[in-house]
């Protein structure tokens, strides 16, 4: 499944017929050298190569072309790579011939000051008029490794070509080609876009090609900022729509890496929060290191996830057998339990002082018998109740150690399950060496190998529970930021919630004193007075509320207080008179949903513990709007408190489908409001027990672009 409104045909980019090199050199240390022999001598190029310089007839004996004007054909690629001044005239020659991609690999434009801005402006609007696309620029081009096609001028590129099922889409290139280096572990990737300044083509669009290319398994993103929050949405949905996973690592989680981040890209890095929120509705694996996501992309890519989640353990050291085992409990995975014919078989195979229950030590006595230690790695790989099996190898013991390494070979060859040996010594053997030549990619400690298996397993889970599911409604885009905003009233705001179908408890605003008596009087006591102001959004923080109001008397004596202090505190302030509300029952438990505007992916609700401790105690969980109601339901479940609300210690249990339906209610008042909504707090939100219900206490609304 594709999704048209953001998805475009990069096939004619990544494999095209014919390509021009504008700026061929023969000077090889140069960007136009480099790139020149990369595609000459280190490609296989399935068409024609027009090499562009007007100072040339030929290079390398081939023929040069003065411009892309005299072309014989169009191509469908023009690789620039001439200084920056002259980048936009070889620009407007690639639009008057109608070029349908430039890549752009020159740098000094929107990452060099204002000049250089102009500049990309300027890119940009000569590519639009003409349907042109641009990648770039500043950027190290593209790499179709599957099809032996470098145009690029990396000098690495003739020594990364171990094709794969893995896509890599980064925006910089330095940390782009450190995970392509990764090859010398055993892994293959089959194609590299580093996008650079995406002036025009993203990451994203990037992962969308991935997401339904044939020779693409499994993407891996690398990310500094997002431009285009609901592109790169689609791209995601995209890719959980055909089942490829996406891993992606997120730099910019602190403010140093915020700023770090946009210096490099001057994208918005937006709220680590928010990103992570985003990226665990849409099933992307987000990863803390180049290690972690490595390890993890290639276990997807030699085998996904099944429903058979329970590891084996197979080693031959008593001490890193119990390593392996904690990490296993650690990370909340399960060791397997052997089905009684493997049981039986490593009984009958392995010494009576071999450990032969899950995890198996079967001590270094045995690995000098190569077929005995197959057969049982392979039994243990092939039981029924196992998703996988792990090797550790703690140390490299020259002959032994390339023993082991071949039955691990032997043995994967006879079974589905995935093997992951662990390579745990410093020592890169004739062992190691065998494993990386076979494909395996042996992760360098058991916490790494064990933290690939847990995204691996959870990723499985989250793919088999969306399978029938609706298709997720993307956000509406982002409109530009308007600086008029104004507050409305806590009644102004409830009479919208209330409008929507939200569920409130009966309110009203009293002028005087009397007619707060009125109104009490007539809504029954016990009452909450609260000030009404629009210039008062914390009410609480002033001396602004009073609860369990229970008389005429109590709530005259609230009215002189309430007014002191917010004249006290808030002297400017405009007062309206007090808000009189009927008190909730009591019991119950205070949780806060509030909404924000993300400038990237738009509306984020956090939801989680209420009250006036929320930002301390900071138990709370965050989704892009609009909610599906699994992502209801999952909101109230990951919160660390929910065992409150599911009865611990005798306590009633909560009415969490009231819950559930009031936060997807918010969410489809956001979403139908979403041009008018900045921000919303509802906190405390009233939980009571199962069949009362859960009612917003008090409402904040914050409304942009109104007069």
């Amino acid at each position: 499944m594709t999704h048209p409104a953001f998805s475009t045909d990069l096939s004619r980019l990544i494999n095209p017929r014919a390509i021009a090199l504008v700026g061929a050199s023969e000077r090889p240390q140069s960007i136009g050298g480099r790139t020149l022999s990369n595609l000459l001598d280190h490609s296989q190029i399935d068409g024609e190569l027009y090499l562009v310089n007007p100072t040339k007839s030929e290079l390398r004996g081939h023929r040069c072309w003065p411009s892309i004007a005299s072309l014989p054909q169009t191509p469908d690629v023009a690789v620039i790579a001439v200084p920056a001044s002259g980048v936009i005239a070889v620009m407007e020659e690639c639009a008057a011939r109608r070029v349908p991609f430039a890549i752009i690999l020159t740098s000094g434009f929107g990452e060099a000051g204002a000049e250089g801005q102009r500049a990309q402006a300027r890119l940009k609007e000569i590519a639009e008029q003409a349907g042109m696309r641009i990648y770039g620029p500043n950027c190290p081009g593209l790499t179709n490794v599957n099809a032996r096609l470098g145009m690029t001028f990396s000098p690495s590129f003739p020594h990364d070509l171990v094709k794969g099922p893995i896509g890599l889409a980064t925006q910089g290139g330095g940390l782009g080609r450190n995970v392509m280096q990764a090859m010398e572990r055993g892994i293959g990737i089959g194609l590299w876009a580093s996008t650079g300044n995406e002036v025009d083509l993203q990451v994203a669009d990037f992962i969308h090609y991935m997401a339904t290319a044939p020779d693409i398994k499994v993407i891996v993103t690398l990310l500094e900022g997002i431009k285009d929050g609901p592109r790169f949405l689609a791209a995601l949905q995209c890719a959980a729509d055909n089942g490829k996973p996406v891993i992606a690592l997120k730099v910019g989680k602190s403010e140093y890496g915020q700023r770090a981040a946009q210096s490099h890209t001057a994208s918005l890095t937006g709220s680590a929060e928010v990103n992570s929120a985003v990226f665990r509705q849409y099933g992307v694996i987000e990863v803390d290191d180049i290690d972690e996501l490595v390890d993890t992309a290639w276990l997807f890519a030699r085998a996904m996830p099944g429903e058979r989640e329970a590891i084996g353990v197979y080693c031959s050291s008593g001490g890193t057998t119990a390593l392996t085992a904690d990490a296993v409990g650690t990370a909340g995975l399960t060791l397997a339990e052997f089905a009684p014919e493997t049981t039986e078989l490593l009984r009958s195979k392995l010494p009576d002082y071999a450990a032969i229950h899950n995890p198996v030590d079967t001590t270094a006595a045995v690995l000098s018998d190569a077929d005995l230690v197959e057969s049982t790695l392979g039994a243990v790989a092939a039981d029924p109740n196992t998703g996988c099996v792990v090797t550790p190898i703690a140390l490299d013991y020259g002959e032994t150690t390339i023993r082991m390494a071949q039955t691990i070979i032997a043995a994967q060859q006879r079974v589905r399950s995935p093997i992951v040996p662990i390579w745990m010594s410093d020592r890169l053997g004739e062992g190691y060496r065998m494993l990386v030549e076979a494909g395996f990619a042996p992760p360098r400690s058991v916490g790494k190998a064990i933290a690939a298996i847990r995204r691996w397993t959870e990723w499985g889970r989250w793919h088999r529970s969306a399978a029938g599911r609706p298709a997720r409604r993307l956000p509406a885009a982002v409109p530009a930021a308007q600086n008029e905003v104004r507050n409305l009233s806590e009644l102004q705001a409830k009479a919208l919630l209330e409008k929507a179908g939200i569920p409130l408890l009966p309110v009203a605003v009293a002028r005087t004193r009397e007619e707060a008596r009125r109104i009490a009087d007539g809504m029954g006591y016990p009452v909450v007075a609260k000030i009404a102001s629009p210039d008062i959004l914390h009410k609480s923080d002033i001396g602004g509320v009073r609860v369990g109001i229970a008389d005429g008397a109590q709530l005259a004596l609230a009215w002189d207080d309430i007014m002191a202090s917010a004249r006290h505190h808030k002297p400017d302030a405009a007062i309206d008179g007090l808000l009189i509300e009927k008190m909730a029952p009591g019991g119950g438990v205070e949780l806060m949903a509030g909404v924000t505007r993300d400038p990237v992916f738009g509306h984020v609700m956090t939801f989680g513990l209420g009250g006036v401790y929320v930002e301390i105690l900071r138990d709370v969980t965050r989704r892009l709007l609009p909610l599906s109601p699994e992502d209801a339901a999952s909101m109230v479940r990951e919160m660390r408190c929910f065992p409150v609300l599911d009865g611990a210690r005798g306590r009633p249990v909560a009415d969490v489908p009231a819950l559930e339906r009031l936060l997807l209610g918010v969410s489809e008042f956001v979403t139908a409001n979403a041009e008018r909504i900045e921000e919303m707090d509802l906190n405390p939100i009233w939980v009571g027990a199962r069949g009362e219900g859960a009612l917003p206490l008090d409402a904040v609304i914050v409304e942009r672009g109104a007069a």
